[in-house]
């Protein structure tokens, strides 16, 4: 770059102070001032202050070191902001004795409108160092003073201020711009650096901020396992504050990081597995990511470890995969006094931790109530999970409630699989048809109950658990005991509180309601018309006995309308009597009273006739379960009760 030489330097100066003078003429400012047409008042000069603390603080070093030199000669340093306004200035007491009576002190303004041709002013409009000596000035009270002045710009070029030196003419040095330059220099690095600083400081805070808002423990550490960070997730899951979590190393924390790290070392992988932890609080488990930091050679440098609650993981998954309950009491049915009165006290046992037996024939409603007790206790907000004991092969219950461990046996997950009951941790889980469940998969489940924990298939550690057991059947339970077939203890842990749910025919009353209830929900799910109901037909719903209750009305009225009309209930129709049936029921009534099972044979038997043999269809008009009636069909040796017989 071409350096200019003095005299241009000089040439340029005479043209910047012309421009100056006649800029002061046009403002009006007159030459005999004394000092500034502008000057703020004592409270505009705090909030200036306060508002360019910054600016202040990054010049005054820099003020200090520039006055140091010229100290002892009758010189003061002046700042200003970006509008002239004076904000600190330091010098020698003569000198300064002579600004102050000039009222060149903190809030005047320096700008030329203000008090006409100075270096502080005149910089500011030409927005370049220069020098004003003597005459120069437009006030000729500044005669007797040369004053050398810099601008200190912004990153982005913006004036942000003007350091300045002042002193009576006949001591200012040829370099006494140069030495003001270098300042303004200076502190715009200083503000520079101390930008990126902030801006570090910020994002720092950010980050952290971020990183606090996440719902996991993000720790990190260096190769070593020396704990580096942690976030307050972290802190808050393991009960360690900030500054003494540091003080740890990851081993401490976790049981088998030592194997991890193998892991890792070896090519694999930790990605959302549930890990033993030891925490400050009463947490021994939590499910763990590892993500290696490696350098460009591959060596690992830090690990990032995101711990997640269990519970919270298995709730997110409850949400993916719909395991939540619907039904709430608002939408049972009934008014029948005896009904109520199960209800009512479905609705007081709901918020116990006790666990629950309901019991009733089969379509009765029984996970309908357990969804309710589930949705009126302190737990709605967390998982519901249903599973049918009779319907799992017995090979499989025990891997469906408990879960496995990888390589627990062929054909499971590599990363192994959690069970129904850490799946339902803090929440309910419901064990329907119980009185199916193995007598061997009764005792575990007696363990799960007494102890709260459980131990997956091929695994050694217990996983403790928080569950609400409800459970349902269609048996009598009792006689099952009695028969050997259910674990007297067992059965005694689960009837802790019963609920006995009466057979539709037993409350003939609440028919109509039901049958009000299933056609708006039908007609709205299927989009067609509602079916008339006339008051004998009515009266003849009412007087069916219904074996499949209601799930056997609901699927009546949904095949009503689908077929847009009302099938009889009795004569040829497969869900009601025959007529020969119907007398012969009477000729029964008159003889003595047949048991409930006779009755449920008989019926079965007629409907699997009627369906010439299809399970399917017998099951869905006797409102249960395929598997259900499957079982029917062997316990009653009625007809081929093998799946390979069902022609669908």
């Amino acid at each position: 770059m071409q350096t200019e030489t003095g005299q241009s330097i000089e040439n340029k100066n005479k043209v910047y102070i012309q421009r100056s003078h006649d800029r002061c003429r046009h403002y009006g400012v007159e030459s005999d001032r004394i000092d500034s047409r502008r000057i703020l008042d004592q409270k505009e000069l705090f909030d200036k202050l306060e508002n360019k603390r910054e600016l202040i603080l990054a010049a005054v070093p820099f003020m200090n070191h520039l006055y140091e030199f010229v100290k002892g000669s009758n010189f003061f340093v002046i700042l200003t902001d970006e509008e002239g306004c004076i904000l600190t200035l330091m010098g020698d007491e003569t000198i300064l004795s002579e600004a102050f009576s000039c009222k060149m002190i903190p809030g005047a303004y320096m700008d030329e409108k203000s008090i006409g041709t100075n270096a502080m002013g005149t910089c500011l409009a030409e927005g370049t160092p220069l020098q004003v000596s003597g005459e120069e000035h437009f006030i000729t009270k500044y005669h007797r003073w040369t004053c050398s002045a810099a601008p200190i710009r912004k990153e982005n070029g913006e004036i942000l201020g003007i350091l300045d030196i002042t002193g009576y003419s006949k001591a200012v040095h040829s370099h006494t711009l140069g030495m003001v330059v270098a300042a303004a220099n200076a502190v715009e690095k200083m503000l520079e650096t101390q930008n990126y600083a902030k801006a570090l400081r910020k994002a720092k805070v950010f980050h952290e901020k971020v990183l606090d808002a996440i719902v996991a423990g993000i720790v990190t550490s260096d190769a070593a396992g020396n704990i580096l960070t942690a976030n307050k997730g972290a802190s808050d899951m393991f009960g360690y504050p900030a500054d003494e979590f540091k003080q740890h190393r990851v081993e401490d924390l976790l049981v088998d990081w030592n194997l991890f790290q193998k892991e890792i070392f070896d090519g694999g992988k930790i990605m959302e597995r549930d890990v033993p932890v030891r925490a400050k609080r009463n947490k021994l488990q939590f499910n763990l990511s590892v993500y290696p930091v490696r350098e460009e050679v591959g060596d690992i440098t830090n690990y990032i470890l995101v711990f997640k609650e269990v519970r919270k993981q298995r709730k997110l998954a409850d949400k993916l995969m719909g395991r939540h309950a619907i039904y709430t009491f608002d939408k049972i049915v009934g008014q029948d006094p005896n009904f109520l009165r199960v209800v009512d006290f479905a609705k007081k046992v709901a918020n116990s931790r006790s666990n629950v037996l309901i019991t009733g024939e089969s379509g009765t409603g029984k996970e309908l109530f357990a969804q309710s007790i589930h949705n009126h206790s302190q737990r709605q907000s967390e998982h519901f999970v249903a599973i049918n004991c009779g319907a799992i092969p017995e090979t499989l219950i025990e891997s469906e409630l408990f879960g496995y461990e990888e390589g627990a046996f062929t054909g499971a997950k590599a990363t192994g699989h959690p069970g129904k009951f850490e799946i339902a941790d803090g929440g309910t889980i419901f064990l329907d048809e119980i009185g199916e469940m193995p007598l061997d998969m009764q005792t575990r489940l007696l363990r799960v109950i007494e102890e709260g924990t459980v131990s997956r298939i091929g695994g050694i550690r217990e996983i403790v658990v928080d569950v609400r057991v409800v459970a349902a059947t269609n048996k009598n339970l009792l006689e099952e005991v009695e028969r050997g077939r259910f674990r007297k203890d067992l059965f005694y842990r689960l009837n802790v509180l019963p609920v006995q749910l009466p057979p539709l025919r037993e409350h003939k009353e609440d028919i109509p309601l039901f049958v009000s209830y299933f056609m708006d929900r039908i007609t709205q799910k299927l989009n067609k018309r509602k079916v008339e109901i006339s008051p004998e037909a009515m009266e003849q719903l009412k007087d069916h006995d219904w074996p499949g209750n209601v799930r056997e009305l609901e699927n009546f009225i949904e095949l009503a309308v689908n077929t847009e009309s009302l099938p009889p209930v009795f004569g040829d129709h497969p869900l009601g009597h025959k007529e020969e049936d119907r007398s012969s029921e009477k000729d029964s009534e008159r003889n003595e009273p047949v048991s409930l099972e006779i009755m449920e044979r008989q019926h079965i038997g007629k409907t699997y006739q009627y369906f010439e043999g299809n399970i399917s269809r017998a099951a869905k008009a006797l409102g249960i379960g395929r598997n259900t009636l499957y079982r029917k069909l062997e316990e009653y040796g009625i007809g081929a009760s093998k799946k390979d017989n069902d022609p669908k």
